[in-house]
């Protein structure tokens, strides 16, 4: 039943291309067509294929013209189609950072699980739930931005339909419904109306003040699949941004559940190594 699911969930991602169009249309339409619209750009965020592996590039910028670059593999195996995920990051460089792991177990419909295992103390460190909003390893990306928001999380509404950068897009308003489950207090996101790739998104404070603009810099097709292979996430109110260059993409190489364990944290399968 499972292996039926992720089938199923495959088709449905590499057919977005092809009835984008004429769904999307419809899908604007219907009563809580927001929240749908939300759904299946998350499909295609973090649920391409049955599996991922990647070589991240991340570069930490400062207004001052200070960088930081950070190399890491990341992997994510899907439970559940559309549901449970799990994902294993395992930090190359620099030095500091070298040999350190980061595992997700997340849970849409609950808060999800996250340890990180800093090699320097020998020390695995569960995440609280309250940080999965906090800085990832110094970027501008969160915890939460790494793995994703369920969709269920927020109130959506479909603001209007434009055109940005030559492409025709949803712009969705989301508001969180539990307003502690979120570092923002509302966002605002622009999603293509024909294969559902988040291509802009805006994060206001709960004063209403912009703070964070994510950007999908780069987006090409992986194995049929629409893959952000570039990203920017800037903090306008610091002048700080991050910069996340996705390699050697590719998808359903088949992960072995166990990649995804706590024993993986101190101990890395090979696989990854490569």
């Amino acid at each position: 039943m499972a292996k039926t699911r992720f089938v199923w969930l495959s088709a449905v991602v590499l057919l977005f291309p092809l009835v984008g169009g004429l769904f999307s249309r419809a899908l604007a339409g219907t009563p809580g067509g927001a929240e749908e619209i939300m759904r299946r750009s998350a499909l295609v965020q973090f649920y391409s294929g049955n599996d991922m592996r990647a070589k991240v590039t991340m570069r930490l910028l400062s207004k001052e013209g200070g960088e930081r670059v950070r190399e890491l593999i990341m992997t994510r195996r899907n439970v559940k189609a559309g549901g449970d995920q799990k994902y294993f990051i395992l930090f190359r460089q620099p030095a500091d950072v070298r040999d350190m792991t980061f595992l997700v177990w997340k849970y849409p419909q609950r808060d999800s699980d996250r340890w990180l295992y800093i090699p320097s103390i020998k020390l695995v460190k569960r995440i609280a739930a309250n940080d999965k909003r906090s800085s990832f390893v110094g970027s501008d990306f969160s915890y939460e931005d790494v793995s994703g928001r369920a969709a269920e999380e927020d109130n959506h509404t479909l603001l209007r339909e434009e055109k940005y950068e030559g492409k025709e897009l949803f712009v969705v308003k989301s508001i969180p419904k539990d307003g502690k489950s979120a570092d923002f207090g509302y966002k605002v996101s622009w999603i293509d109306k024909g294969n559902f790739v988040l291509w802009k998104e805006e994060y206001y404070d709960k004063r209403g003040a912009l703070f964070k603009v994510f950007t999908a810099d780069e987006v090409k097709p992986i194995q049929g699949f629409p893959t952000t292979v570039k990203r920017t996430m800037k903090n306008v109110q610091t002048g700080h941004w991050s910069e996340a260059a996705y390699g050697e993409v590719k998808y359903n190489l088949g992960l072995a559940a166990g990649v995804f364990s706590e024993r993986s944290l101190r101990n890395p399968p090979k696989e990854l190594a490569r």
